[in-house]
């Protein structure tokens, strides 16, 4: 694969821009921990600042999911409530600590609800029953109760106890259910279509619904933009994926995703801007999830277009995993006219048992990962504080091997990144994935569901949930409903656990008065824009112990701009950040001493942060920097 040349010089540009257009430090960096008195329904919005993600007291989220399909197929519904009660399963979900739901779902589903006639759950996507509906005679002096012979997904069936209800009502359930358990939820467009293998069409138009009707561009922004309104109160559906795995191979030109400037129909970036804008003139405070595509141009010849074809030599277009291909965005940012604060990039990553792409033709590691394929296609997006990201799906078999090197492999990444994820999926019945299900059962009642977990899986999945560091309780996002029946709200959290055993956030953080504190001196501190280890880590992200003229101490050391007695990427976005709004993000006095270095006497200018950053990239050995 053709490897993107980053300069020094470009690292920095883009660390200026974010100041231009808000800030790239968290807001969680001198700001005091609050908490909310009242649950109001609708004060659980989540915001990004940086590449991290933010409640409304300005107090980092962590977004540790898995995805639940259903929807988007011809049932109507999550699959396995044929199996099992909806209490039952929600409740294991939020008691195993997964905070988040991705639901896929189709755009003729929605179009269904919105024009007022909502298909009905499919009898064989859901089982339900409360027969009898109501008590009866026995016809001996005595009384049946209701619900006697049957109480499985009782919410889901009509007055007579056993026609089920319409598939929009069914979602509303659903999120009432994912409410009383702590869990947040978002949907995902999986497909124009209602179709079980919908998600192998590649765009998000251009298929025809069971009665006739054409998915178009316009079709499918207005509906989410009709759902989006619809929930604009509810705040347990906090964001929309717009489109699963826009893909497409660049030969196929207009019949594939591509992303560049254009505004042609197919251009993923212009469709996926444009319905962000309508989507936040109703919501303003929903997340907006943003996949890939699948291929982008190489420059490898002048001249070279999308839709030429494909060479053996050369190739005019660099692959990628369907909806994982964010090199455009590098040119080509998601920017809604209401600005950024609720873009997160998804990509989609998967092992080798899913396809033995280039990259896995090796040793693999996580450095030959970052320099084969991650970095470049998806991982600067959030090494660079350009965005939050949530890896919307991963996952795969478990088998002993290469896969289950790869899932570990990406897990460690994300948990010591702070990358947002939802794992694929439950589900057992995904063919090239399996599930974190191995089989349900039940008897005709609820409570009587029996949930066989793929526990070897779940155990490699459980370390990436967010939980506290020492007793383990898994962290909802809710401010006051807990996860389960052992997690924690939102305000439990930050109110009892966050300023003193902390989270597994960021590879393990505690946080006071806002800011990330060290409990073992005799470890790395960690800041609210800590790097990868040497050991993993980009060239350009690497921590340096600094080589200096003289015996400086921790905490003057030239180039250590936060004080913390190293030398890093942290540094350089502390002095652009200083430079642009020396008001908001003041230095101390040693800060400035320890980096006001270049220009003689001129205060501390763009040069003093590139010359921090050339030792990072170790293009030099020591400070202060002379050409």
């Amino acid at each position: 694969m053709k490897k993107l040349t980053k300069t020094l010089l470009s690292f920095v540009s883009a660390s200026a821009l974010s100041v231009t257009m808000g800030s790239s430090i968290p807001a969680v960096i001198g700001q005091t921990e609050t908490v909310s008195a009242v649950d109001t329904n609708n004060d659980d919005w989540l915001h990004a600042e940086g590449s991290r993600l933010y409640d409304m007291n300005g107090n980092e989220v962590w977004i540790t999911g898995a995805n639940w399909f259903g929807l988007n197929c011809i049932e109507y519904s999550p699959h396995y409530l044929y199996a099992g009660d909806i209490d039952d399963m929600l409740q294991e979900v939020a008691d195993r600590g997964i905070n988040v739901i991705r639901f896929p779902i189709s755009t003729e589903l929605i179009l269904s609800w919105m024009n007022g006639t909502p298909y009905q759950i499919s009898s064989g996507g859901m089982q339900a029953v409360y027969n009898p509906p109501v008590d009866q005679d026995d016809g001996n002096g005595g009384v049946i109760k209701a619900g006697t012979y049957g109480n499985l997904n009782k919410d889901f069936v009509e007055a007579d106890g056993k026609t089920l209800i319409t598939s929009d009502r069914g979602f509303d359930i659903i999120l009432d259910k994912c409410k009383k358990y702590g869990i947040k939820a978002f949907i995902d467009i999986h497909s124009p279509h209602a179709d079980n293998s919908g998600h192998n069409y590649n765009l998000w138009y251009g298929k025809e619904t069971a009665d006739g009707t054409m998915i178009t561009t316009e079709i499918w922004q207005d509906t989410l933009v009709w759902i989006a309104d619809k929930y604009k109160n509810n705040d347990t559906l906090i964001g929309y994926d717009l489109k699963n795995e826009p893909h497409g191979k660049g030969p196929e030109g207009d019949k594939a995703a591509k992303w560049d400037g254009s505004t042609d129909e197919n251009n993923w970036a212009y469709a996926a801007t444009k319905c962000a804008e309508a989507i936040l003139d109703v919501n303003p405070n929903a997340l907006i999830f943003i996949e890939g595509v699948e291929q982008s141009l190489s420059g490898a010849m002048p001249g070279d277009y999308w839709g030429i074809a494909d060479r053996r030599d050369n190739s005019p277009y660099i692959g990628a995993w369907w909806g994982g291909n964010f090199r455009g965005a590098r040119e080509y940012p998601i920017q809604p006219k209401q600005g950024t604060s609720q873009i997160v990039y998804s990509p989609h990553d998967y092992g080798p048992s899913v396809y033995a792409q280039t990259w896995f033709d090796k040793d693999f590691t996580t450095q030959t990962l970052l320099d084969d394929y991650w970095y470049d296609t998806w991982a600067y997006i959030n090494a660079e504080d350009i965005a939050p990201e949530l890896i919307g799906e991963w996952g795969g078999h478990m088998d002993g091997a290469e896969n289950q090197k790869w899932m570990e492999l990406l897990r460690d990444y994300m948990i010591s990144h702070h990358i947002n994820h939802t794992f694929w999926c439950l589900n057992t019945n995904s063919g090239d994935t399996g599930g974190l299900w191995a089989n349900i059962s039940c008897g005709q009642q609820a409570g009587s569901t029996q949930i066989t977990w793929e526990e070897e899986k779940y155990a490699l999945l459980e370390k990436a949930l967010w939980q506290t560091q020492e007793t383990g309780k898994y962290i909802g996002l809710d401010h006051q409903i807990a996860l389960g029946q052992n997690g924690l709200s939102l305000n439990q959290f930050y109110a009892d656990y966050a300023g003193t055993e902390g989270s597994n956030l960021d590879g393990g953080t505690v946080v006071k008065d806002g800011k990330p504190v060290v409990t073992n001196p005799d470890e790395k501190p960690t800041t609210a824009l800590s790097t990868e280890n040497p050991t993993t880590a980009k060239p350009s992200d690497t921590t340096t112990s600094a080589t200096t003229d003289g015996g400086q101490s921790d905490t003057n050391l030239l180039g250590d701009a936060n004080c913390d007695g190293e030398v890093n990427m942290a540094d350089v976005a502390s002095i652009i950040q200083h430079i642009g709004n020396h008001d908001a993000y003041a230095l101390s006095e040693q800060g400035v001493a320890n980096v006001d270095m270049c220009d003689g006497t001129a205060g501390i200018t763009g040069n003093d942060a590139l010359a921090v950053q050339l030792l990072v990239a170790k293009q030099i050995t020591k400070l202060p920097y002379v050409e």
